[in-house]
């Protein structure tokens, strides 16, 4: 486990809009570091020695467990701005769909219009009331059985022109109807527009607070491995390479003795349904394929031959699609084996939040300490719908 969020991830948190204080807030400022002149003086006392080597782990732990909150926060956060700019888009086609349709419905009425005015000119022309008066007066059946043919295509041509002219009102009707609806979608769509700018404005302008807090963790855990490691006669990377090991017993250890829905690859706690949304954080790369690729390449290091892996595509794609992103809104979960919360993976990885590898890495190890085998995680999902 890393001690620190990596790059990837610090961008990540800025782009969320995350806020400052959930990386490094009053309490991170105010921590007492130990000194290089106090790790000096404890070298010197095994008592004291042990005393700084007991501080130092302290102050490692609470920097991960800041970093795997910011993590957290980070992820979530790009899940709702991802779904405000889906928003923004659905509202940004239905102004632009109503508009099309009102000009639609505006044309046709048109066109109806002139149609009733084509017929209304020709009934005029043809004069229906002179043939009813000619009828009238006819004294010929031949003439009268003219006439009554011209009165009738005469009715006809009213009652034509009659209902195109109700269509035509009906069209403009329409039309106003939906002109309107389009500019109340127009007006809510520029409300989206500038709630979507606010959250930029609102990442961008952490960005220098966030990349200087993430430096400073760096650095500190850095400097800490370092004291650590003189303290201790070995050297930082030692350190840092047990630290990881250490976390990643201990997680295992925890999803092995866990009830599996509270331990990380779960559809929500029971819930069903897997991940819902996506939280992209920047660098992020689903390749669902090369996904699977590597898990394929992982499983013989676990002792499971190929029949494993059909078992573990259908566990995955019900979980998350094999998307490194797949974010459920329900419960939290995160990633290809929809960890929960997903700092749960910072065990397999400081990258976690990007890397399909080191989601797949956790996944694994937490399905082998869970269950002994995908086929039998794969098992219990389908009587659970969780895992």
């Amino acid at each position: 486990m890393r001690r620190v969020l990596t790059r990837s991830a610090a961008v990540a948190v800025l782009v969320a809009g995350l806020v400052t204080a959930e990386v490094a807030g009053p309490a991170a400022a105010e921590t007492a570091y130990p000194s290089w002149d106090e790790v000096a003086a404890a070298k010197a006392n095994a008592s004291s020695a042990q005393a700084q080597v007991d501080r130092i782990n302290g102050l490692l732990a609470g920097l991960q467990s800041s970093a795997n909150t910011a993590a957290d926060a980070a992820i979530q956060r790009a899940a709702e701005l991802g779904a405000a700019q889906a928003a923004l888009q659905a509202a940004a086609q239905k102004a632009t769909d109503l508009a099309s349709q009102a000009a639609t419905a505006t044309s046709a009425a048109d066109t109806l219009r002139r149609q009733s005015g084509t017929l209304a000119a020709q009934l005029s022309r043809g004069g229906g009331s002179d043939v009813s008066v000619r009828l009238f007066l006819s004294d010929s059946t031949a003439t009268a059985d003219s006439l009554l043919y011209q009165l009738g295509a005469v009715s006809k041509l009213a009652e034509r022109s009659n209902a195109l002219l109700q269509q035509a009102t009906s069209q403009k009707n329409l039309a106003s109807s939906l002109s309107a609806q389009a500019a109340a979608a127009q007006t809510v769509r520029q409300q989206r527009d500038a709630d979507a700018k606010k959250a930029y404005d609102t990442a961008a302008s952490a960005k220098a607070a966030a990349d200087a807090a993430v430096a400073d963790q760096q650095t500190r855990a850095d400097t800490l491995y370092a004291q650590l490691a003189s303290l201790k006669n070995t050297q930082a990377s030692v350190e840092r390479q047990y630290a990881e090991g250490e976390a990643a017993r201990k997680a295992a250890e925890q999803s092995a003795s866990s009830g599996g829905g509270g331990g990380g690859g779960s559809s929500g706690g029971g819930s069903g349904g897997g991940a819902d949304s996506s939280a992209p954080p920047p660098g992020v790369v689903v390749d669902p394929a090369a996904a699977q690729a590597y898990a394929a390449s992982r499983l013989p290091a676990y002792g499971w031959g190929g029949e494993q892996m059909s078992c573990l595509i259908k566990l995955w794609t019900k979980e998350s699609s094999w998307r490194a992103d797949a974010y459920n809104r329900s419960s939290g979960a995160y990633g290809i084996p929809q960890a929960l919360p997903g700092s749960k993976m910072a065990s397999a990885g400081g990258d976690w939040m990007t890397n399909a590898d080191t989601q797949i890495n956790w996944g694994l190890s937490y399905i082998s300490g869970r269950y002994g085998s995908p086929c039998a995680a794969w098992s219990f999902h389908l009587g659970h719908n969780w895992y």
